[in-house]
């Protein structure tokens, strides 16, 4: 199935003005807001198409974490999934972490509401990283170590080939620059990942998608964001310092993520400097006689 072409041929139709999974039942009609939603369906369905993300794929466990992010894709998933293109089974799952003052209602209620199946999993990670993490210290990478092994074990359980996340082109942009400045490689986070024992992928549709695009697609559509009171209310992270970076450069020369996203798909291992890429050894002048 060539989801690019199904999905181009029906927005061009004009069928994404109009209708869609009951969530959008409350969209604006407003023809800002439908180029957006086309732009952003055409994104995922171009990732999808890219990375060959349907291959095989029967059943994902979406991770909801409450923000914009995870909310826009599960959004646009369902999207997809009610115009046709989309065959695969989606659960949505929420780890509630243990975080005080977690409104533990309100994602149960919304994915009711909208009639998605879903999965509620408890595991005081809050707890753990507040104890193993020195004061002042940034929490987000055991945070995020534990969220993930806790969706790894819960995607296994509900029978699901791949755990879908919401990160999009600036988290892409942030943490290869990260291991550019403070890790001293050139790497990022993939679209498309096998995990460590082999048996499950971890997908990122939003890859190509906009981060100021997907906070004004959550405005639009009114999702009840949930705030994190951990890794959200530290200043100072690296993270930070890398979106303040990229946002300085875009106001200076626009244009520029999207360049540097293009660039992380366009390498010549050639042209660097890792004879384990390249084998530079092969090299060699041509006798002109």
């Amino acid at each position: 199935m060539n989801i690019a072409a199904n999905i181009a041929d029906e927005l061009e139709s004009g069928e994404a003005d109009t209708g869609g999974h009951a969530l959008f039942a409350d969209a604006p009609r407003s023809v800002s807001f439908n180029k957006l939603r086309k732009r952003l369906l055409r994104q995922v369905r171009q990732a999808f198409d890219d990375f060959d993300m349907l291959k095989g794929q029967k059943r994902w466990l979406v991770g909801l974490s409450g923000g914009k992010d995870s909310y826009g894709l599960l959004a646009l998933l369902l999207d997809l999934k009610w115009r046709g293109l989309l065959p695969v089974e989606l659960i949505a799952c929420n780890l509630d972490q243990g975080q005080p003052n977690f409104p533990k209602h309100v994602l149960p209620d919304y994915l009711t509401k909208i009639g998605v199946q879903h999965r509620i999993e408890y595991r005081d990670t809050y707890s753990i990283v507040k104890e193993k993490v020195p004061e002042g210290a940034t929490y987000c990478s055991l945070c995020s170590r534990l969220r993930r092994g806790n969706l790894y074990r819960v995607a296994r359980e509900e029978g699901c080939d791949a755990l879908v996340l919401g990160h999009h082109r600036e988290d892409i942009l942030e943490t290869f620059f990260m291991n550019f400045f403070h890790g001293g490689r050139l790497a990022s986070m993939p679209a498309k990942l096998l995990n460590d024992e082999g048996n499950l992928m971890v997908l990122r549709p939003l890859a190509y998608a906009a981060e100021d695009d997907l906070a004004k697609f959550a405005a639009a559509m009114q999702f009840p964001i949930i705030p994190c009171d951990l890794c959200g209310s530290q200043d100072g992270l690296q993270r930070n310092a890398m979106k303040d970076m990229l946002a300085d450069i875009e106001r200076r020369m626009p244009g520029r993520k999207d360049t540097m996203l293009r660039a992380l798909s366009h390498v010549n291992p050639s042209h660097l400097l890792d004879p384990k890429l390249f084998d530079f050894s092969t090299l060699g002048v041509t006798d002109p006689s």
